[in-house]
């Protein structure tokens, strides 16, 4: 009984380190989303050499560890006298991994818009770059949005593995306390209970999403 009372004495101290999570996901959420958009715009150019690019940093990003990449990141970068802060690392390491990832995505909510309105509005004198921002993403977004959601809710999972630079987020804290406490168990749990809370609303907003999209389809 008494290791469930300190647990919840040392609460508080989680709870911090779940802000550092939530911007950590925040952060990265927002990079990866713009690299991914950016270069699914960018594939549907009509120049071969950057869409061979792009495709190897796709495959490349996706094939190696996300771990590994935070690695690289944190204490690659020092061999070229960049030094990043643990929690810089990891939110440029999330967004450069998933951006890989949402770069796919965003490329298949593109390929879903029929090709005929592109073909229209470049018939009414539109660019392909301008037809594409102004006519096909709106509504590749409709599709893309639930994919964007459970990318969410796995990235705020994936956050647990910046403790492994000493990134103050809530694995870190929490490690660190069952240092100190030897009271795994219940810190453990409520960790978990932490990261379930963080992670009911994205999931109720993917579904969401999900219903809306499943709805105008109909």
């Amino acid at each position: 009984m008494s290791g469930w009372l300190t647990t919840w004495e040392l609460l508080p101290l989680l709870l911090f380190a779940a802000i550092t999570t939530v911007e950590i996901t925040f952060g990265g959420f927002i990079v990866a989303a713009l690299i991914g958009l950016v270069l699914a715009t960018l594939q549907r150019l009509d120049w071969r050499p950057l869409r061979i690019i792009i495709a190897i940093y796709v495959d490349v990003f996706r094939a190696v560890p996300v771990l590994t990449q935070l690695f690289i990141v944190y204490f690659g970068l020092t061999e070229f006298g960049i030094r990043l802060n643990p929690l810089s690392a990891a939110i440029i390491c999330f967004g450069i991994n998933g951006g890989a990832y949402l770069t796919e995505v965003f490329r298949s909510g593109i390929e879903s818009v029929h090709q005929g309105q592109m073909e229209a509005a470049q018939m009414l004198g539109m660019t392909r770059l301008a037809a594409l921002r102004i006519v096909i993403l709106p509504q590749a977004m409709r599709v893309v949005l639930p994919p964007l959601g459970n990318f969410a809710i796995g990235l705020l999972k994936d956050t647990a593995l910046a403790s492994a630079v000493a990134a103050p987020e809530l694995m870190f804290r929490a490690r660190s306390l069952v240092d100190k406490t030897f009271l795994a168990t219940q810190i453990f749990l409520a960790t978990a209970a932490i990261y379930l809370v963080l992670s009911i609303p994205l999931g109720y907003l993917t579904r969401r999403a999900e219903a809306r999209v499943s709805r105008g389809r109909r």
